[in-house]
């Protein structure tokens, strides 16, 4: 769909996995911000809270379809955005299982589903999509503090650690490609929140946490090359 004057006269965001939690709380953060924004959802069948927010948005939010483990949606919705450019493409992706299980252990099809859903299918999405991101845009995933090699001292969750930092070394891979560019890449480390994956016993809330993970997001914007950080906006050890 061509973009409206309105449109042309804000930055525009797509949200990959923005129906609720945390991509949806990013989504509503950028709107307030006076961005325009694009996000997906999984389920075209099922009301969701981007839905709802698209509603009271006055043109400000739109939803789209996707299934970041289905490739056959991607070239579809790359066609229905051609006419848009995007100032920020932000991933937001994350399954967990097994996570008391020594990854010795995993059975092999969970194993592919955390890393197919962590890892791949973020990369596939970024990399058909990346055209339609301003030479000077940001594009980002939601990664993990688990992801980081280096602070792993305790052990646990190890097909969730393994698969952010796949998703982490496939982000480093991308932009070493695109070193000449003027992009910004960005690996967010959001810490531990109180979403259907964090759990009731995450300490931070979605509420006090995505203003945060906005902020961090916005103040790369124009500043050239990767960088993996967390709510604070400081460099997570690889």
């Amino acid at each position: 769909m061509p973009s409206t004057g309105a449109d042309q006269d804000r930055p525009t965001a797509l949200i990959v996995g923005a129906s609720r939690g945390l991509g949806h709380a990013m989504a509503a953060e950028l709107l307030d911000r006076g961005w325009s924004v694009i996000g997906t959802v999984r389920d075209t069948t099922t009301r969701t809270p981007l839905h709802d927010l698209a509603d009271r948005s006055g043109g400000g939010v739109s939803v789209e379809h996707l299934d970041i483990n289905e490739p056959d949606h991607l070239a579809p919705l790359h066609e229905h955005l051609t006419h848009r450019q995007l100032d920020l493409l932000f991933v937001n992706a994350g399954t967990t299982n097994n996570e008391q299980t020594p990854i010795g252990a995993v059975p092999t099809s969970d194993f592919a589903h955390v890393m197919i859903t962590n890892a791949l299918s973020p990369m596939r999405v970024i990399e058909a999509l990346e055209d339609l991101v301003s030479p000077t845009g940001l594009i980002g995933a939601m990664s993990s503090g688990q992801g980081s090699i280096t602070n792993n001292t305790t052990g646990g969750r190890e097909v969730y650690r393994g698969s952010k930092a796949a998703l982490n070394m496939f982000m480093r891979s991308f932009a070493t490609r695109q070193s000449e560019t003027q992009r910004t890449f960005v690996l967010l480390a959001p810490g531990w929140i109180r979403t259907a994956l964090g759990g009731p016993d995450a300490p931070f809330t979605v509420e006090e946490s995505v203003p945060l993970l906005v902020g961090v997001l916005l103040s790369k914007l124009g500043i050239p090359g990767l960088a993996y950080l967390d709510r604070s906006g400081q460099t997570v050890p690889w």
